[in-house]
């Protein structure tokens, strides 16, 4: 609103540009859903580096080849993931005690036989006490829990308290603890200073073991203590248990899609690009119609599923039959074969791949093809099947992207199409960065344009709309990221009385269109040579 005049001088007024600009969405975060070793379940977490993964989530696993992959994407320049750690149905969750204090872990697995509780009434801060109307100080007591591989460190809780006041116990674990919650059975009483039972067998270990250095003890009672510990960790590791392997229903059965569990916990990421669902277990595959329901959960998310090839695929023959066998929204998904070879196996390249994906966007841009001999899969001594070049001649018009080894360069990404990049099908989205290029404007105008909702539906919108949009498209056309010499011949933005009809403005629509000539891939070089003759004077 412009000032109210009242005096003589000079009035100032702020008025608003009417610009908005559009930021374009990242390019390459990933999701990876499967099995940790521990961490919350269910819930998409994000993760930038592998100290962090090893932290939330324990690090590498043999059980679970997801955690091997990754490692493979960080390696190969991945920056950013978001892990969704699922747990089968029949996982258990370990249980301790400690002074009449009962508590859990406080996610299923194994691990949670490795934690180590403590309670003490040390140093317990008496004015609290009477603060929170407690009898004495005593009322008020320490936790401290210890994760014993180390990988979840130690957390220390002071001056917690049973009653129902700021300090309770259930409470303050709830909100802050990592590693363990209250049993739900559990009876409130103050509890008693003590260790849990394989805390103390540990503080029985290192007693026999200072007994024995000092000559005061001898071998065998250490010995003694060792088996006792061993054997009750063992049985503690046993009841807790790891539980079966993940199937499809787990990820995509209809309780999870209403929960926003298994896959569906990704509805809770802000943004993913590409989709990694390694195989369950090292010896299994993941299922056709988990195939298919991913690729059609990543169109809803405007991303693309890296799809593993079979543990069974020894030959060209074994790709070209399996790729006719998938449903679902292919364009949105991209098949990689072979498989990683190294010394303790066969791994699904998936990881690595969105590691090399992350690395070429970071580097030229999501409009640059992945592949080639700048796309060098790093840590990846070996592929499973050693492809040549008529070979990849047979797998490439069918979509399936070859993993080659090419010397001097390594082991490197040799293919950039989608599943739907077979040359029978004449798809527009038959190349993967020409894909992820649409699919990146798709999102970043989604974003961009929502300021646009209510506003009033005539010119000066579409004129605003014209000059964000416009200028985004145009920022892409500076950096390369299109077909044409001049933005005419690059893209267009259309937001008008053309576009936007009376009848579409009394239903309350605005239409935009945009167009883009996009880059795409120099799969065949053809080089030609001509042996020119020497001049003859005529």
């Amino acid at each position: 609103m412009p000032a109210q005049l009242t005096y003589p001088g000079v009035y100032v007024e702020e008025v608003p540009s009417g610009v908005r600009t559009v930021v374009g969405v990242a390019t390459s975060n990933t999701a990876f859903v499967g099995r940790t070793r521990w961490g919350p379940v269910d819930d998409a977490v994000d993760v930038f580096s592998l100290d962090q993964f090893a932290r939330q989530f324990g690090g590498r696993w043999p059980d679970s080849p997801l955690t091997q992959s990754v490692y493979d994407f960080f390696l190969n320049g991945g920056s950013h993931a978001v892990i969704v750690r699922l747990a089968p149905a029949d996982a258990g969750v370990a249980t301790m005690s400690v002074g009449g204090l009962d508590l859990v872990a406080a996610s299923p697995g194994s691990w949670g036989a490795d934690l180590r509780v403590t309670v003490d009434h040390d140093d317990v801060n008496a004015k609290l006490a009477a603060d929170l109307g407690l009898a004495g100080a005593n009322e008020l007591f320490n936790l401290t829990v210890r994760h014993a591989v180390g990988g979840g460190g130690t957390e220390r809780y002071a001056n917690l308290s049973v009653a129902d006041n700021r300090q309770n116990v259930v409470a303050i674990l709830e909100e802050q603890s990592k590693l363990v919650r209250v049993a739900a059975a559990w009876v409130a009483a103050d509890p008693a200073d003590g260790a849990d039972p394989l805390g103390a067998l540990e503080g029985e270990l290192a007693d026999a073991q200072a007994a024995y250095r000092n000559g005061t003890g001898d071998k065998a009672a250490v010995t003694a203590k060792e088996t006792a510990l061993r054997t009750a960790v063992d049985t503690a590791r046993a009841a807790a248990g790891d539980g079966s392997a993940l199937k499809a229903a787990d990820f995509t059965d209809d309780a999870a899609a209403a929960a926003h569990t298994g896959l569906y916990a990704l509805d809770g990421a802000d943004t993913v690009n590409l989709l990694c669902i390694p195989p369950h277990a090292a010896d299994t595959d993941i299922e056709l119609g988990l195939v298919a329901a991913a690729t059609t959960y990543c169109e809803k998310r405007r991303a693309v599923f890296l799809v593993d090839p079979r543990r069974d695929w020894t030959d060209v023959s074994d790709a070209m039959a399996w790729i006719d066998e998938v449903d679902g929204a292919k364009a949105n998904a991209a098949v990689y074969f072979p498989r990683l070879r190294r010394p303790e196996g066969d791994a699904a390249p998936c990881g690595a791949v969105a590691g090399v994906i992350a690395r070429t966007d970071s580097a030229r841009g999501v409009w640059k093809a992945p592949a080639g001999l700048d796309a060098t899969l790093r840590g990846v001594p070996d592929l499973s099947v050693r492809l040549s070049d008529q070979e990849n001649g047979l797998l490439n018009p069918l979509g399936i992207n070859c993993l080659r080894s090419l010397p001097p360069a390594g082991r490197v990404v040799w293919g950039a199409r989608t599943a739907v990049g077979a040359d029978v099908l004449a798809s527009d989205w038959k190349y993967l960065p020409v894909r992820r290029l649409a699919l990146y404007i798709e999102e970043s105008l989604f974003r961009g344009t929502r300021w646009v909702v209510f506003e009033p539906n005539d010119e000066p919108l579409w004129g605003q709309i014209r000059l964000s949009v416009g200028s985004f498209m145009h920022e892409l056309f500076r950096q390369g990221a299109f077909q044409g010499a001049t933005p005419r011949d690059a893209y267009r933005v259309r937001c008008d009385a053309d576009t936007t009809t009376q009848a579409d403005r009394d239903l309350g629509v605005v239409n935009i269109e945009v167009g883009f000539a996009p880059l795409k891939p120099a799969e065949f070089v053809v080089i030609r040579l001509q042996q020119m003759a020497g001049q003859t004077e005529a």
